[in-house]
């Protein structure tokens, strides 16, 4: 009961934080539809598909990025700023009601903005049927958990919400630009596109797209996000609990 109460109160603060209306619901479909619809729509040697479909694909996994690198730990931050972490102990919640509430939180926010860009996108570009469905919500939950765990191990490190923002946008900002919603990784210069290979990100992007897109099962990547969603949970667990 008292962890059903703390994922309500989680969620209902979430609504009302204009955080998590520009970086996880406003801004994936405002770069989305600038980017996917500047270089056309015919495969070329950059794009081995449709390149609207490509960033379709590609955004949602944005939106799993700014959960966890901006959403969650300015949310945490500024709960240890204002102490209400201790207060939640002295309320007797139990010890990992918490660490659950902040999973709750993080899903429920990447689900209603990923449906909100599908929903922006599908009248635009399309949303491409994925050829693999089962792969792509594998990668999309276990994405968005190494992220959420990440965000909650973040926001509980940090001493404050303004460091957090200012972490969370200098990681958010490159894992964009070079893993997810910039150029296309065949235009990038070799040790750029090395780089993008191995952000967390770039993984998460490239286990949903492929799959979705039929460009390949991506194994490789699906393992290691899963590796990572398990590592980043256990940490974020321990560092929450209360």
């Amino acid at each position: 009961m008292s962890t059903r109460r703390l994922v309500a109160t989680e969620l209902r603060l979430m609504l009302r934080d204009p955080m998590t209306l520009t970086f996880v619901l406003v801004f994936p479909v405002v770069t989305m539809l600038i980017i996917g619809g500047s270089f056309g729509t015919s495969p070329d040697e950059a794009f081995p598909v449709d390149p609207t479909q490509w960033y379709v694909a590609s955004y949602f996994t944005v939106v799993i990025g700014a959960t966890g690198l901006i959403m969650l730990p300015v949310h945490l931050a500024a709960y240890r700023e204002r102490g209400v972490l201790r207060r939640f102990a002295a309320a007797g919640f139990s010890r990992w009601s918490f660490a659950l509430a902040e999973l709750v939180l993080g899903l429920a926010a990447v689900a209603v903005a990923g449906v909100v860009l599908l929903a922006v996108a599908a009248p635009v570009y399309g949303v491409p049927v994925p050829d693999q469905p089962l792969r792509v919500l594998a990668g999309v939950l276990l994405g968005s958990v190494a992220f959420v765990g990440i965000g909650v191990l973040l926001g509980t490190v940090l001493p404050s919400a303004r460091s957090a923002q200012a972490l969370g946008m200098l990681l958010f900002f490159p894992s964009f630009l070079l893993g997810v919603g910039g150029p296309p990784p065949a235009v990038l210069s070799p040790a750029l596109r090395d780089l993008s290979e191995v952000l967390p990100l770039a993984l998460v992007t490239e286990a949903v797209r492929d799959p979705w897109l039929g460009l390949g099962s991506a194994t490789g990547p699906l393992v290691v996000v899963g590796l990572g969603a398990v590592v980043a949970l256990a940490l974020a667990a321990r560092r929450t609990a209360l």
